[in-house]
C-alpha cells in the first residue's frame, strides 16, 4: 500500500493544503455593537440587553457622548464597554466607537430606542454575514418622523432616485462591514445616518432595507427638530449632483 505523506514548512502551505483536502473552515466573523449615547439613562440598560439576548454573540461599545446623567455608569452595569468622547455630537461618536471596535463587521445601535423585535442583531447582520451585502439599513413600522417626511424624503426623491424606496432613510440602526464604514465621510451632527446610506449608493455597495418591527424612540422639541432639518438636508445636498434635479 502507497502512503502519502505531507510536510508542512509554513503558513502558505497550510492554507494550500487546507483548500487541498477540503478542510477549510468558515472565516470567523466578530460582530461590534456601537451604541452612541448621550443621556440615555431610562433606556441605555434595556438596549444593552437587547443586544445581549441575541444568539449572535458581539462586542457591545457604548460610547459616552458628553452625558451628564446615569447612562455611563448604567452602561457598565449592564456589562457593556464604554469609552467616553468629549467631542458632541453623533457623528463623533460613531467615529470614536469604530475606532476600538474590535469586529469586522458593525452594527451601530441608537440608545434612546425601545426595540421590540425578539434578535435585531441577528436579523441586521444575517444578510452580510451570508454574503448578500455589505450594508443594512433597518427599517420599521413607526411612521417616518417629521423630518423624515418633510425634509429628507422630498429632497431624496428630486436628487436620488434610487434611493427614494428606503422606508427610513433616516434610521440610525445600520450594520456593515467595518471596510465600507472607514470608506465613507461621517457627518458629526444629525446628517450623519443620512450621510452614510448615500455614501454607500455613491460608493455602489450591495444594501438591503432589512424591516425589524416595531420601535419607539423619544420625540424632540420643535427647535430641535429645526436644528435636525438644517443638518440633515446639509448633508444630502453635499453629496447630489444640483444638475439632475428633476422638474
Amino acid at each position: 500500500m502507497v502512503q502519502t505523506v505531507v510536510i508542512l514548512t509554513d503558513s502558505v502551505t497550510f492554507d494550500i493544503m487546507y483548500e487541498i483536502f477540503g478542510l477549510r473552515e468558515k472565516k470567523m466573523r466578530c460582530v461590534s455593537v456601537i451604541i452612541p449615547a448621550y443621556n440615555e439613562e431610562e433606556t441605555i440598560g434595556q438596549v444593552i440587553n437587547k443586544v445581549r439576548d441575541s444568539k449572535i454573540k458581539s462586542e457591545i461599545i457604548v460610547v459616552n457622548n458628553c452625558s451628564t446623567d446615569k447612562t455611563e455608569e448604567l452602561a457598565k452595569e449592564n456589562g457593556a464597554k464604554v469609552i467616553y468622547c468629549d467631542q458632541r455630537g453623533k457623528g463623533y461618536a460613531m467615529e470614536a466607537g469604530l475606532e476600538v471596535a474590535s469586529g469586522d463587521i458593525i452594527l451601530f445601535i441608537d440608545g434612546d430606542l425601545g426595540i421590540y423585535v425578539q434578535d435585531v442583531v441577528d436579523l441586521m447582520v444575517q444578510p452580510i454575514l451570508e454574503g448578500k451585502v455589505k450594508f443594512t439599513k433597518s427599517a420599521f413600522s413607526r411612521e417616518g418622523g417629521r423630518v423624515t417626511e418633510l425634509v429628507a424624503k422630498p429632497l431624496i426623491e428630486l436628487l436620488f432616485d434610487d434611493v427614494k424606496s428606503f422606508e427610513q432613510p433616516l434610521s440610525g440602526i445600520i450594520a456593515g462591514e467595518k471596510e465600507v464604514f472607514e470608506k465613507v465621510k461621517l457627518e458629526k451632527d444629525y446628517g450623519v445616518d443620512i450621510g452614510i446610506l448615500l455614501d454607500m449608493v455613491n460608493n455602489h455597495v450591495p444594501i438591503e432595507e432589512v424591516h425589524i418591527g416595531r420601535i419607539d424612540n423619544n420625540s424632540q422639541s420643535w427647535k430641535s427638530l429645526s436644528k435636525m432639518a438644517k443638518e440633515v438636508a446639509k448633508a444630502i445636498i453635499k453629496r447630489a449632483d444640483i444638475s439632475k434635479i428633476k422638474d
